[in-house]
């Protein structure tokens, strides 16, 4: 029995679709990767502030969260900015003037390195203070008008919220000083 074309054609096409398909992995693993480094960039939206053993954060019911600032650390022997030793607290407790210049120095030494700040900028910088809850209140007045000299008059306190079971870090105050 002698084929129509269409019959012909049905086959030769039943034939081609019969035969097993391969799945390609590359285009699944690109996917993937950018899935990857999508959920890597957008996730960085929490600050987690490094909290040293020796600083007793004081407790609050602040829900602002932290923004990624300079950080000045206070503990009970030391005040340190960006990891760097900036003067002892004890002696800082001792003197009588009401800025500290070394702090000051500091800080206009990272506003040197930010370029392409305008004046306005410069006068309104944010810092973030993460102070022990023991450290007597002359000392944080002292530090807060030093920063605020600097041009640092944004300035947040670190706290440990209480309504989270102590697990957040959030910032309090951020207004102008």
């Amino acid at each position: 029995m002698k084929q129509s074309m269409r019959a012909k054609r049905m086959s030769r096409q039943h034939s081609r679709s019969s035969a097993k398909s391969k799945l390609s992995l590359v285009s699944l693993m690109d996917i993937f990767t950018i899935l990857v480094f999508f959920l890597m960039l957008n996730a960085s939206d929490v600050q987690v502030l490094q909290v040293n053993d020796s600083v007793q954060l004081p407790e609050s019911i602040a829900t602002a969260p932290a923004k990624e600032t300079l950080l000045l650390m206070v503990t009970k022997n030391q005040v340190l900015l960006q990891g760097k030793l900036i003067v002892n607290t004890p002696r800082l407790i001792a003197q009588e003037a009401n800025t500290i210049e070394a702090l000051i120095a500091e800080l206009d030494y990272h506003t040197k390195r930010k370029t392409g700040l305008s004046d306005d900028a410069k006068l309104s910088q944010a810092i973030t203070v993460m102070g022990d809850s023991s450290i007597p209140y002359v000392v944080l007045k002292r530090i807060m008008q030093s920063c605020a000299q600097a041009g640092y008059t944004n300035i947040a306190l670190a706290v440990e919220n209480s309504t989270d079971n102590g697990s957040a870090l959030t910032s309090q105050g951020g207004g102008k000083s």
